[in-house]
């Protein structure tokens, strides 16, 4: 019996009670008792992890609550100290004395893991991290603070979508210059906020021993199986094999559209019907989910049913929820929480099915037996999201109005394809920034455009000043509150579009591998759980080509 999200409570940890925990973990160590040791150290961090995932969430679900505020600040100031708890213990694992034993009882992966970690704290910069949480939390408040003006409605930045996407061009225009005024208001803001944040993440470097924050993030990111160097090739391959389709597809739409020029505001409107909408409101695409879910192999169905009854969703927008959707977990009861800002568009959908994908991974690693490997890696963890949205295509008629799946398909592998090259501009624009942390804000910006001309030479701001100078950026959370996260979503695109592909040849075959890939959890590196799965690894030369090739001929062909 699932326990209820309502009931949730989990102990408020204090500095003394980090320590007492913690302190036990140290003295089993002392008494030579490994295992026990191993034990204790892994209850303690799952404790820890639930209740700051809980108090992470309520704020989340009203940034206005001052007590959401309060928690959530008390949980920054607390997250370092045992952060450092942490850290001095893993280094006592590894030890000599430890080191065989350690890695024979957890494995070589979560050694590794723990190799990585402790390089990447030490209670000199504990002051730094937690001023580090209290600038992304400001700019998440910020963002969630919006309230726009858009035909005769007040929204926020999630629930002006609708415009966003609108069928009249007009509109469109209309709510991106809206959105935009937004930032050019508040742009001095986030330039300070941004900047701030690279000052203390490179000092946290320098502190730690790294010349800039490249490496520390990486290893933040727990990545020990690849490094920049590949991600830069992979960055090209995007270049090279799916950059021209993009640009080729846009300039189709335009032609089609009869539009001088195909502008931003034109490039989130893909049929020219009107994109796909939701089958209806929140009340029926829940019973429709279920009945996908209940459809699809495996037990997807039987999951599905005891997030709802036990209320662990929340996915309908209101006034200050923050933007965007994730999806977070509690350890210390074995289920997930999906947290999304449903709006009427087809958005809905796949934020949807690509959160239910990381629940889902989650709950099928709840036995493993490490805390260290409920959640792979990023990019690994975003194959799960992002494969399960591929594989529910079958399913779509439930999802989307009357007759708009086969639209809504060729629409979202049109999304993806457009977001590669997105999505790989933010990652370059990031290991500039902090490979050149003394520019101002103007060259961040110059930079930005710059780098947009490269990856996505077709797009074209028109009059919206504040992006046309570079300000689109400031919009991507994942740059202030998690940098270098944002190319996980490409790699694992890479990844979930090689399953599609599987899928389309055979379908029973796709839904194995995903199962067993979402069961292995984060048991494995991110490389060799695709190798697990029986895909290409991203940093393999011309890995992109088939996926591009199928896609071309889906997209022009149709279905087959």
């Amino acid at each position: 019996m699932t326990q209820s999200f309502t009931s949730l409570s989990f102990p408020r940890p204090t500095e003394a009670s980090l320590a007492d925990g913690f302190g036990a973990v140290a003295d089993l160590l002392d008494r030579n008792d490994l295992e026990g040791a191993l034990s204790r150290f892994d209850r303690e961090r799952r404790s820890f992890e639930s209740w700051a995932a809980l108090v992470y969430l309520r704020f989340a679900q009203d940034t206005t609550s001052e007590k959401a505020k309060q928690d959530r600040d008390y949980a920054d100031r607390l997250t370092p100290k045992a952060t450092a708890h942490e850290v001095t213990l893993k280094k006592r694992f590894l030890s000599e004395q430890f080191h065989n034993a350690t890695t024979a009882a957890v494995g070589p992966h979560v050694t590794a893991l723990w190799t990585s970690d402790v390089t990447t704290f030490d209670p000199r910069i504990e002051n730094a991290l937690e001023e580090e949480a209290r600038l992304t939390s400001e700019y998440t408040a910020l963002l969630a603070s919006a309230r726009i003006e858009i035909e005769g409605h007040t929204v926020n930045l999630s629930g002006l979508a609708p415009w966003m996407e609108h069928p009249d061009r007009a509109i469109r225009h209309a709510a991106e210059q809206a959105r935009w005024a937004f930032f050019a208001e508040h742009g001095k803001t986030l330039d300070t906020l941004f900047g701030r944040l690279v000052e203390l993440r490179t000092d946290m470097a320098r502190t730690l021993g790294f010349e800039t924050y490249t490496p520390l993030g990486y290893r933040r990111l727990r990545r020990v199986d690849y490094n920049p160097e590949e991600v830069a090739r992979f960055r090209e391959e995007v270049v090279t094999h799916v950059t021209p389709l993009v640009a080729s597809l846009l300039e189709q739409r335009r032609e089609e559209m009869g539009w001088p020029t195909l502008h931003y505001w034109d490039e989130s409107f893909v049929d020219p019907r009107g994109n796909p909408k939701p089958a209806g409101d929140y009340d029926l695409l829940i019973e429709r989910a279920q009945t996908m879910f209940d459809r699809m192999s495996g037990d997807l169905g039987p999951f599905f049913k005891s997030m709802v009854s036990g209320g662990y969703v929340d996915l309908k927008n209101r006034d200050g929820k923050a933007g965007g959707g994730f999806c977070t977990a509690f350890p210390d009861v074995g289920m997930p929480f999906i947290f999304a800002n449903f709006n009427g568009t087809h958005g809905d959908i796949n934020v949807f099915t690509h959160e239910m994908g990381h629940a889902y991974q989650n709950w099928r690693s709840r036995d493993l037996p490490t805390i260290d490997e409920l959640w792979p890696t990023m990019e690994a963890a975003e194959i799960d999201s992002m494969g399960l949205e591929f594989l529910t295509w079958p399913h779509m008629e439930l999802m989307v109005e009357e007759g708009a799946a086969d639209r809504f398909r060729r629409m979202h592998l049109i999304g993806s394809l457009s977001f590669l090259p997105y999505g790989v501009c933010v990652d370059h624009f990031q290991h500039e920034v902090y490979a050149n942390p003394t520019m101002t804000a103007q060259e961040r910006h110059e930079t930005w455009r710059r780098l947009e001309r490269h990856y996505m030479p077709w797009r074209d701001y028109g009059d919206l000043s504040y992006p046309a100078h570079g300000g689109r950026w400031q919009a991507q959370g994942h740059i202030y509150r998690n940098p270098f996260y944002y190319i996980d979503y490409t790699l694992a695109l890479c990844c979930a579009m090689q399953l599609w592909l599987q899928s389309r040849r055979d379908e029973p075959a796709a839904m194995k591998a995903y199962e067993g890939l979402c069961a292995h959890g984060g048991s494995a590196p991110f490389t060799g759980l695709i190798a697990k799965a029986g895909l290409v690894s991203p940093f393999a030369s011309g890995v992109l080509a088939d996926v591009v090739k199928e896609a071309a001929d889906f997209l022009e062909n149709g279905p087959r």
